[in-house]
């Protein structure tokens, strides 16, 4: 059976948020988290397949983006809010728990669910970026550099220099964005480049250049229709285009937020519940194949499937076949009692 994706919205005293909603009405709950410049759009691959599976789908548009509310000040972007806006989110749904689903930015969310609100939370899987209990901060990536592509001298930082960037010039890293927002999605919506593995990503760079592109606008590339159709293109550019850069910017803007906020999760932040991480072989920034990114990862969660997808960092949108196969072996090898439940 087919399933229509349908658009919804919840409104709260507090927040508003946008959503994309497919599968049937009592079917357990999987709720995916977009991340960096995203949209509920992005999970556009898995929603009817999982639908088609019995799972009631959700993925919002999160704080910033699409049609959830947007805010003016950095610290409105912090990772303890979001994951009250989810906690909202849920309680609309008439539920009380969900598998949570994480991309990119997405993922710190869904990690952060996990960490402290584990009775909410059935399972929890992330596509590229691995969980950090200490919180996904500088403090916690900058020790975890693969120093044999990132050597101290040169790059400091490693690949997360870019984040730096944003808290040291975040009006000219938002502007570089919002210069022709169109060239500007098309340029960071690409494939993984399997040539890129082992050599430093161009996020190593971005403070020495005085900017993602020395500070100048994106160039007009073509578009890749391996990630993206022409449609996807015109949704993302006309959200992006709606609501502007400083809303998903700012969620860089939180480190220290962020970090204070993981330290309070109960448990020592350690997870009981299935976990599932896809590694993308491809990805350059958020390496975890080679580097020790994901270390912390295997310490901390007591149930951990990992799973290598040869894809670069837009992975659901990139090779959504594999990360369907890989999210629906997991549902069934971990929680076959929830995907049978109604």
């Amino acid at each position: 059976m087919t399933f229509p994706v349908t658009e919804h919205t919840v409104k709260t005293d507090r927040h508003t948020t946008g959503y994309l909603a497919c599968g049937p009405q009592d079917g357990p709950l999987l709720i995916f988290c977009h991340g960096w410049p995203e949209l509920s759009l992005s999970w556009r691959h898995q929603l009817p397949a999982f639908a088609a599976l019995g799972f009631r789908c959700v993925a919002p548009d999160m704080r910033g983006y699409g049609r959830s509310s947007t805010y003016t000040r950095h610290e409105d972007f912090a990772q303890e809010l979001i994951v009250q806006d989810m906690l909202e989110l849920l309680a609309s749904l008439g539920r009380d728990k969900a598998v949570w689903i994480g991309h990119d930015w997405g993922s710190p969310v869904v990690w952060n669910m996990a960490a402290h609100h584990p009775d909410k939370t059935v399972g929890v899987a992330s596509l590229c970026v691995p969980y950090l209990s200490a919180g996904f901060t500088l403090d916690s990536v900058i020790p975890l550099v693969d120093r044999s592509v990132y050597p101290e001298s040169e790059h400091p930082a490693g690949q997360w220099d870019y984040q730096l960037f944003y808290e040291e010039s975040f009006d000219k890293a938002r502007a570089s964005f919002e210069g022709n927002i169109r060239n500007t999605v098309k340029a960071l919506f690409r494939k993984g480049n399997p040539d890129g593995v082992g050599k430093p990503a161009r996020t190593a760079g971005v403070r020495k250049a005085g900017g993602w592109l020395g500070g100048q606008a994106w160039p007009d590339l073509p578009r890749d229709a391996d990630v993206l159709t022409e449609s996807d293109l015109e949704a993302y550019t006309a959200a992006l285009t709606r609501n502007g850069f400083f809303g998903p910017d700012s969620w860089y803007m939180n480190h220290k937020a962020n970090g204070a906020y993981a330290k309070r999760a109960p448990n020592g932040g350690k997870l009981a519940m299935p976990v599932l991480f896809l590694h993308g072989l491809y990805d350059q920034t958020c390496e975890t194949v080679h580097s020790k990114l994901a270390e912390p990862m295997r310490r901390d969660c007591a149930d951990l499937t990992e799973v290598v997808v040869k894809s670069g960092h837009w992975m659901a949108q990139e090779k959504p076949v594999d990360v369907n196969v890989a999210l629906a072996r997991w549902l069934a090898a971990k929680l076959p009692d929830y995907w049978k439940k109604p």
